[in-house]
């Protein structure tokens, strides 16, 4: 599957020091309140319930969430991967207490050697990548492939379709995918699921607001 490597560059662009600095509190306190309704607390909920202690965070934002959550082992093994070397940078300061791992890559493509882990978390990452979920969906071929056989996958992702959304959450969308921060108008939380269920075991997805929170395990070979 080829993606539009202009449309890649895009959305990573959005990405700075400058914009970094802003996002916790425009989009993880404002817009997650009062626009797709779901607020912080939920996506970190979702990783408390769900991160372990070799975890693999992958489109890693601020490292929000890797600040907050408590991990189940004193020293945990954390790696971060992103396309975006500004994200790399400030979410590893930010969690500077435990040595995380850099790797810098798309998760579109074929993954370097690492691993293998027992979480994986992708939050706010799925909605920014090009394509439909049917087309994108190749990111969890390449995440399977470091994953220990019992590891769990999770995150969450703004999606469309028939999910109910306001006016401003309509007018937020239209123009976040008009200037290529997002490419979501054709996400829905159908094709997550069935994406999700085609590659793993024990899928749970559910909604709040116009985020689709979801969880996962590896499949073994010969279940799927």
């Amino acid at each position: 599957m080829q993606f539009d490597p202009k449309r890649l560059a895009a959305e990573y662009a959005v990405y700075t020091p400058l914009t970094l600095h802003l996002y916790d509190a425009l989009v993880l306190g404002f817009c997650n309140r009062f626009v797709w309704r779901c607020k912080s607390r939920e996506l970190l909920a979702l990783y408390q319930r769900n991160v372990s202690g070799r975890h693999l965070d992958v489109g890693v934002g601020t490292g929000y969430f890797l600040d907050r959550v408590q991990f189940p082992v004193t020293h945990p093994a954390i790696t971060l991967l992103d396309a975006n070397a500004a994200c790399l940078t400030f979410a590893s300061r930010r969690i500077a207490r435990h040595s995380p791992r850099l790797v810098e890559a798309n998760v579109l493509d074929p993954l370097p050697a690492i691993g293998p882990f027992s979480s994986v978390g992708l939050c706010y990452l799925i909605h920014c990548l090009p394509g439909s979920i049917p087309t994108k969906a190749i990111l969890f071929d390449h995440l399977k492939a470091v994953m220990t056989p019992a590891a769990c996958i999770f995150g969450a992702t703004i999606v469309q379709g028939t999910a109910p959304r306001s006016w401003a959450a309509q007018r937020l969308l239209d123009f976040y995918n008009a200037k290529s921060f997002f490419a979501n108008a054709r996400d829905t939380v159908d094709d997550l699921e069935a994406e999700l269920a085609s590659r793993f075991r024990n899928v749970k997805v559910r909604m709040q607001g116009n985020v689709a929170l979801f969880k996962a395990q590896r499949a073994e070979e010969g279940e799927r």
